[in-house]
């Protein structure tokens, strides 16, 4: 099993659907959420990803092309 910590910036538009629980369910994917901000116009959040390497990667992928900002995070959001 894979982990990966990315930062997801979510457009408006896209605040209230269930883009996280989607991401898990369709790629087979463990989500941990380890920090996020959400108000009525803007949300972001760091999550932990796990699973075969392959799944994170296509899901990130989805996640992508339904809107959402995808970058990179290094270390631990938690701790730092």
């Amino acid at each position: 099993m894979a982990k990966q910590r990315v930062k997801f910036t979510f457009p408006q538009e896209l605040i209230k659907e269930p883009v996280i629980h989607e991401l898990g369910k369709s790629f087979n994917l463990i989500t941990n959420i380890r920090r996020a901000d959400v108000t009525e116009d803007r949300g972001w959040v760091i999550l932990e990803l796990e699973g075969e390497l392959d799944e994170i990667e296509r899901g990130v992928q989805w996640v992508a092309s339904k809107g959402v900002r995808v970058d990179p995070v290094q270390g631990d959001v938690v701790e730092g």
